[in-house]
């Protein structure tokens, strides 16, 4: 690996793309392990910092994974699709004719849990700014969302977050949400949530895990949401490549 220190591409987008290449070869593929971040930061002269922000976008797509006592391995190739286009929870509301309502926000500063640390590169005991919202429709609630975002977006919390979310990020603080990765699964409700939702103890709950990146690969948003499973239908649609 080398850098081009005069390049205009970032030193972390340069590092990212060259161990993107270089981990399709077979013996890492098979289970080699890469260097350890002190001695590959010093072989290419750069910080550790820059080195694992590299590494942290290729470890939440996916690709890599630090093991305990391992190290950081190649991840086993698994079957993804990918959607082309990604909208926000009022965008969505909208494109279907639904009334996006708020009906709780809280604003918070706090430390965050160890895998947002890890998803914005942060010591443990930083404190960023933590989202929470209950949104709906006209009617009722139906999702309870929590966000955290990084640092370095530069929000202060007193923005009004009654307002889309990402309009805030790019005219306020010259950030832009291009990239979303996002985690599907479902779980029984517990009694926060069914308090929340309205729903009873144990009813099904769709839980989205999205993680938000900036056009230069870095982290934005970490954001969950819980949805009503009775009143929420994620359809994606796909394109083959012919």
């Amino acid at each position: 690996m080398s850098i081009d220190y005069d390049s205009p591409v970032p030193l972390y987008a340069q590092i990212e793309e060259q161990l993107r290449i270089i981990i399709t070869q077979p013996e890492y593929k098979n289970g080699k392990k890469l260097p350890n971040e002190v001695d590959l930061a010093k072989q290419l002269g750069v910080s550790r910092n820059t080195l694992r922000q590299a590494i942290n976008k290729l470890v939440f797509e996916g690709l890599l994974s630090r093991k305990k006592g391992i190290g950081t391995v190649v991840e086993k190739t698994s079957i993804s699709s990918k959607a082309k286009n990604w909208l926000s929870f009022s965008q969505e509301m909208k494109a279907q004719g639904i009334t996006p309502t708020n009906y709780e926000l809280h604003i918070n500063w706090e430390r965050p849990p160890s895998d947002v640390c890890a998803f914005f590169d942060l010591k443990e005991n930083t404190k960023i700014l933590k989202l929470d919202r209950l949104r709906g429709n006209p009617e009722y609630p139906f999702v309870f969302f929590r966000s955290y975002f990084s640092p370095r977006v530069g929000l202060t919390g007193n923005e009004d977050f009654s307002r889309p979310l990402y309009d805030i990020l790019e005219k306020e603080c010259n950030s832009i949400a291009k990239t979303s990765k996002e985690e599907i699964s479902a779980l029984a409700a517990d009694k926060f949530l069914a308090d929340k939702l309205d729903v009873k103890v144990g009813d099904p709950i769709l839980k989205r895990k999205r993680f938000v990146y900036d056009p230069g690969g870095r982290a934005l948003e970490w954001n969950v949401g819980y949805y009503r499973a009775d009143s929420f239908i994620y359809t994606l649609e796909f394109e083959r490549n012919i």
